[in-house]
């Protein structure tokens, strides 16, 4: 590969392990893809997702890239507050959705026969016509795209700041591999990959803390280095690396930080996962697994990051800024292999959890834009008529375009994975978020108020991310509150307005004597 600089033996003994690590993924693929009967075992594995697999599945999804990178990034550069928060919202989001939501839209969707996500809202509103199908396939499409370009971007900034490698090359060979294991295996290869990545995030996570601590001098150390930076472990101030002063968060900042935590209620990859559960009696162990898990992992992901300016301050790795601070875990794994083979092949491991984290969350996402097309899209809306044989080729010839447009988003080596994933995660959830709760809680919500708030939900992310949020003050609110507001209010005004449909309304009578007998 070009631009690839001479490799020690530490370099080659990280190399070796995660080169493993990818040949692994590449054989769950393999496997799992002779267990693929029709499309519905692609999309959802026929709804055999024991407990562990779907509390794991579910979260490793959800903790992309930018918990290895973007999360210890943001905390690097400037403390405790924004990270703190962020999380804090994450954690809060995780447990009220498997709390609120995974047993019902396990329930409501196996009544409906539904497998993919639009699929689910064209059904529950009876849309004959599949707009809402369409209209939520192409808000997957659109949020996705992006949302995985982050992830190979990610592939990308790992091996050029590691290797020496050429960014571009790089983000193409972990896209590629990813693409064939999801193209090949479908949903029970992304599940059980997400559950053995998941595993190694956590490796990797522990061994970084605790190489960091002890190369920053110790624990005193980095607490003494930290509370010289004004504002930098404060709850209601941030540090600004570009000032060297600390900013106010303020109860308006704080708000807006945590309503992250609103962007679980729409994440096409996450509910799908609760639809693909199989015990549903068993929902109650997966949440505390879910939830402890995450909370965990962004308590350590945001500690390593405040560890990492200590090694700074140490001179044991050079100071990181801008989007460059996100790639602060690979520099400590470079530098734990620096301490012979042995050690290098367990930095290896320590970098294969970054891939993990991009590829748990890539694989999801990748197969939910695949079937918003091929399912939703060309089966539903269109109505064209194909066997299984012919879907299940166009579902994988569909990976495999989403993905080839993901790359040439990722092709600029300077943007943030986290403001990147920012962005599709309020998507998702204003869009998404609120028409899944009504549709779960409200019999009254109806096919108008989803569509409405949907179209209003997406609009309202773009206008407020750069028309109002740029106007500063009381305005720079993350888009994803207002926007899951004003979709939500739309939501019930037009359904209010619009005449119910009563076999809609039996219909989820009856969806809520199945829960009551669950």
């Amino acid at each position: 590969m070009k631009g690839y600089r001479n490799m020690d033996s530490s370099q080659i003994g990280i190399l070796i392990s995660m080169v493993a690590y990818m040949a692994l993924m590449l054989g769950i693929g393999i496997y799992f893809a002779r267990k693929n009967e029709n499309v519905g075992d692609y999309y959802l594995g026929g709804r055999r997702l024991g407990p562990l697999v779907t509390a794991m599945s579910a979260e490793a999804s959800d903790m992309s890239s930018w918990l290895l990178m973007g999360l210890p990034g943001v905390a690097y550069l400037s403390g405790v507050a924004d990270a703190a928060w962020t999380a804090i919202g994450l954690a809060a989001g995780t447990y009220i959705n498997w709390l609120v939501v995974a047993r019902r839209i396990r329930t409501y969707s196996h009544e409906l026969d539904a497998i993919t996500v639009p699929e689910y809202f064209s059904k529950r509103y009876h849309d004959k016509k599949n707009i809402l199908n369409c209209i939520a396939a192409l808000i997957i499409i659109v949020f996705f795209i992006p949302y995985t370009a982050s992830g190979f971007a990610a592939c990308g900034k790992l091996f050029a700041s590691l290797f020496g490698a050429d960014y571009f090359w790089a983000m193409i060979i972990s896209a590629a591999v990813i693409v064939a294991y999801t193209s090949l295996g479908g949903f029970l290869a992304a599940s059980t990959t997400d559950l053995i990545q998941s595993i190694v995030m956590t490796v990797a996570l522990v061994v970084i803390l605790s190489f960091g601590i002890y190369t920053a001098g110790g624990w005193d150390a980095v607490v003494a280095n930290s509370q010289a930076l004004p504002g930098y472990i404060s709850f209601n101030k941030t540090f600004d690396p570009a000032s060297g002063t600390a900013d106010k968060y303020g109860i308006i900042t704080i708000v807006s930080t945590l309503a992250w935590g609103l962007g679980y209620f729409g994440m096409p990859h996450i509910l799908l996962r609760f639809m693909a559960i199989e015990d549903r009696e068993k929902l109650k162990l997966s949440r505390r697994i879910a939830t402890t898990w995450v909370v965990i992992s962004l308590a350590v992901a945001i500690v390593i990051g405040i560890v990492g300016y200590s090694v700074t301050k140490a001179g044991a790795i050079e100071p990181l800024t801008g989007s460059g601070s996100e790639t602060i875990i690979v520099r400590l794994a470079g530098l734990l292999g620096e301490n012979g083979f042995a050690v290098a092949l367990l930095a290896g491991v320590v970098l294969a959890g970054i891939l993990a984290a991009t590829m748990s969350t890539s694989d999801s996402q990748l197969l939910a834009a695949s079937s918003s097309f091929s399912q939703n899209i060309i089966r539903d809306f269109l109505h064209i008529n194909i066997s299984e044989k012919t879907a299940m080729k166009l579902a994988k010839s569909t990976v495999l375009i989403i993905a080839v447009i993901a790359v040439i988003f990722a092709s600029d080596p300077n943007s943030s994975v986290f403001q990147i994933v920012s962005f599709a995660w309020a998507g998702f959830g204003a869009t998404f978020g609120p028409v899944m709760l009504l549709s779960l809680f409200w019999r009254r919500s109806n096919k108008n108020g989803a569509i409405a708030g949907m179209a209003v939900g997406a609009v309202m992310i773009f206008v407020w991310k750069y028309a109002v949020r740029p106007m500063g003050g009381a305005w720079d609110i993350y888009e994803l509150l207002p926007a899951f507001l004003v979709a939500l209010a739309v939501n019930v005004i037009v359904s209010l307005a619009s005449k119910p449909d009563p076999a809609v309304e039996q219909e989820y009578d009856d969806y809520k004597r199945a829960l009551q007998r669950d």
